[in-house]
């Protein structure tokens, strides 16, 4: 199959054949350094025998259309995770895909919007009857006070990142002058409104799931561990130096682990959960969903990702590896997903 891999990158200047000779660079130094993950996607391809191509795209549309229109791909591998260096500009690239026909794996624009946004993807996934935490937001410039019935202590984040951006120790808020200074602190750094949602406590658990319509798989779970003597609960949350930060991790006792015992009951609960989120969500081909397993055993979706890392040695790779397929089946996987989705429409 031909397959243009296209991805966001710092690069303007760069086509294909400086991509070509950087993914040989990096690919090579693996065992030192690890790839970027849009050139373990290509090689993995190339692996299962696919004619690959990398189209690069900064901030120039018109350029991925002029690319797209000389490769000709049967399928184009979206592997782009921002535009124009910003991740909350990730849904133009589908949207042009879309516009201009081209069949492409992952998720539709719609999903990628309605997940970035943490009220909007909150509000579908209780509507569905899913349980999540309740929250209230505040545009920048709006007066700020605590909503009737909502109870702290309570959890601070960015309306519209992902990777964690925003989330800080400080993010945990257990008063109305704490989550004063922090909305504020999100609406001076980050330009957008802020949610404060209801901390749950429990087991941090991420599902990644594979598939479409009836045919969902769910992967092994896997779980953010904290060491207990080296945290407090309110400590227990995935910032970006508890996912990021080695050296942080090893001082919090911080691991991903495949996930610890879980009741047969729960685990199936889990998965029934979030083979409804997924398609609440307009989820394609794959998604992750992070949930938090509280004590009672109830268990809360805090938010999806429409559009996972899915690199090797991470998350969702790992699951699929524990699931039985190599990286390169993994990545292949995907392309069958989507190619069996525009088959049967």
């Amino acid at each position: 199959m031909r397959i243009a891999v296209v991805f966001d990158t710092p690069y303007a200047g760069w086509h294909h054949p400086e991509h070509e000779r950087q993914m040989t660079r990096e690919v090579a130094a693996w065992h030192d350094d690890e790839p970027e993950m849009e050139y373990q996607i290509a090689d993995a391809l190339r692996r299962r025998g696919h004619e690959v191509f990398l189209i690069g795209v900064a901030d120039d549309l018109q350029y991925l259309v002029h690319s797209l229109g000389e490769v000709r791909p049967d399928l184009v591998f979206n592997a782009a995770e921002a535009f124009h260096g910003n991740p909350a500009l990730e849904y133009m690239v589908p949207g042009l895909l879309e516009a201009e026909g081209y069949r492409y794996t992952g998720a539709p624009p719609q999903a990628l919007l309605v997940s970035r946004n943490k009220a909007m993807s909150k509000k579908v996934l209780a509507y569905h009857g899913i349980r999540v935490p309740h929250f209230a937001t505040w545009r920048p410039g709006e007066a700020l006070e605590t909503p009737p019935g909502l109870r702290y202590p309570l959890m601070v984040k960015p309306l519209q990142t992902d990777a964690s951006a925003g989330i800080a120790q400080a993010s945990v808020v257990q008063d109305e002058s704490a989550l004063v200074d922090r909305v504020t602190l999100v609406h001076e750094r980050f330009h957008q409104p802020a949610i404060a949602e209801e901390f749950v406590d429990g087991r941090e658990l991420y599902v990644s799931v594979l598939g479409n319509d009836e045919h969902l798989d769910i992967l092994p779970i896997t779980e953010m561990v904290f060491d207990k003597r080296k945290t407090r609960p309110e400590e227990r949350i995935a910032t970006r130096s508890a996912k990021w930060d080695e050296d942080y991790r090893a001082r919090k006792g911080i691991r991903n682990v495949f996930a610890r015992p879980i009741a047969a009951s729960t685990r199936a609960r889990i998965e029934s959960i979030c083979r409804t989120a997924f398609r609440a969500l307009w989820l394609r081909d794959y998604a992750r969903l992070d949930l938090r397993l509280a004590a009672d055993g109830e268990v809360w979706v805090l938010e999806a990702n429409a559009n996972p890392f899915i690199s090797y040695g991470h998350d969702m790779a790992n699951a699929a590896v524990k699931a039985g397929m190599e990286y390169y089946d993994f990545i292949q996987r995907l392309v069958n997903e989507a190619t069996a989705r525009y088959d049967r429409a």
